[in-house]
């Protein structure tokens, strides 16, 4: 831009056309490029020849860009359009976005090769602009993957764009697992921000065991347990966290509430550790008092379950060993009728509205040949219904699987927390 142009531009467009801030992204670049070979090797293995990422998780793995609105409730003319597409045989990808992220697209992503809409341009839909746009760089041929299993973008734009690049003469596949798989396997940089995610939870949950009492509400609680991680660099999670009380014990899913905590309450607090959007989840189990003894013992099972699984993981344990023991430990202590989930997801990555990755391993369904192979970071989660009506314990720990190690990451002492 000459400076007479610059003299009759208006501020925004000449702050489009100059600005150059500083990259800021919690990766390496050679990070970023080692994934995105590993990206295009499975897709070479799938036979595709373009993958256009919508998922936030995904374009945030690929390039670090992370953002706190994705329209997937917007307005039905603001589309959720923007995205990163992957050409099997590029080195670069194009990162498709509106004027509005620009300069959050240049502060936290090192993608380069940025297609910005401009809303002077907004003459035709965002399908219809990354349609233009693919087919000038040769790229609207052979066989695109969707992300098709996303919740972004939702299905009255997903359907919109699938139909313009198949008018594009492309054929439209879904390629949802392919980034999905490549990312469930961690590399030590992003073990260490999972270990620091759980860190950032360890001190969450020391806020709820120090805040909780009887006379608080569960959004008491939350409060403060939300203000310990923020403060401890911790940034919002996947799901809100879960403080459920009393009668509301069972309500696993259930948004704290306004009921005030009181005597005789089991409480259950569940919440995650973020750090570079990494997770790690957490549960436990509080009793507002001393709990009836059938319920104590009941909970006390439950706690000698979690260190049953903690001295059996092992690198490239499979799934449906770890299953069959602690079942076996479940049924002979009386408590398996009782459970309302055991399993467990891989955790990684993740925003609203959803935390749980590709990789699970649960009793309802069978696990064939998954593994905890080196590189895999989940949960382990053990849900039980409780005697006497007195709700349900909720335990929940995050672990972690290297080459020649594996291990639960809190360093909270698990037991049944009595708050007197």
């Amino acid at each position: 831009m000459t400076i007479d142009q610059k003299a009759r531009a208006s501020n925004k467009d000449v702050f489009l056309e100059t600005s150059n801030p500083e990259t800021l992204v919690p990766f390496s670049f050679q990070e970023y490029k080692t994934r995105l070979n590993r990206i295009r090797a499975k897709m070479e293995e799938e036979g595709l020849d373009v993958l256009f990422l919508s998922a936030p998780e995904s374009i945030c793995y690929v390039s670090g860009h992370q953002s706190t609105w994705y329209q997937g409730q917007a307005p039905t003319e603001w589309y959720p359009g923007s995205g990163i597409a992957i050409h099997v045989d590029a080195d670069e990808p194009l990162h498709f976005e509106s004027e509005d992220e620009f300069t959050l697209t240049k502060v936290g992503s090192i993608s380069r090769n940025v297609k910005i809409r401009r809303h002077i341009d907004d003459t035709s839909s965002w399908a219809d602009f990354i349609v233009a746009e693919l087919a000038a760089t040769g790229w609207l041929k052979g066989r695109i993957g969707l992300e098709m299993w996303s919740s972004r973008p939702n299905r009255g734009y997903s359907e919109v764009f699938q139909a313009a690049l198949m008018a594009g003469g492309a054929s439209v596949v879904d390629a949802t697992k392919v980034v999905r798989g490549v990312r469930n396997i961690k590399s030590p940089q992003e073990l260490a921000y999972a270990r620091t995610a759980q860190k950032i939870a360890d001190i969450g949950m020391r806020a709820a065991m120090k805040y909780l009492r009887a006379g608080v509400t569960e959004l008491d609680v939350a409060a403060e347990v939300t203000y310990a991680m923020a403060k401890a660099g911790g940034e919002n999670a996947g799901i809100p966290t879960v403080v459920a009380s009393g009668p509301r014990s069972s309500v696993v899913h259930g948004l704290p509430s306004r009921r005030v905590i009181t005597p005789g309450d089991i409480v259950n607090v569940d919440l995650h550790g973020v750090y570079n959007r990494y997770h790690a989840g957490m549960a436990r189990c509080f009793s507002i008092g001393e709990p009836r003894p059938n319920v104590k013992a009941h909970i006390e099972k439950m706690v000698t379950g979690v260190g049953l699984v903690a001295d059996l993981i092992r690198p490239s344990l499979p799934a449906h060993e770890l299953l069959h023991a602690v079942k076996a430990y479940y049924e002979e202590v009386g408590i398996w009728e009782d459970r309302w989930w055991v399993g467990g997801y891989e955790l990684g990555i993740a925003f609203p509205p959803d935390t749980v990755g590709e990789f699970y391993y649960e009793f309802e369904r069978e696990p064939g040949d998954k593994a905890f192979v080196p590189g895999i970071v989940c949960n382990y989660e053990s849900n039980f219904y409780l005697p006497d009506q007195a709700g349900m314990a909720v335990m929940t720990h995050t672990m972690a699987f290297t080459d020649d190690s594996a291990e639960f990451l809190h360093r909270i002492p698990l037991k049944l927390e009595v708050v007197e």
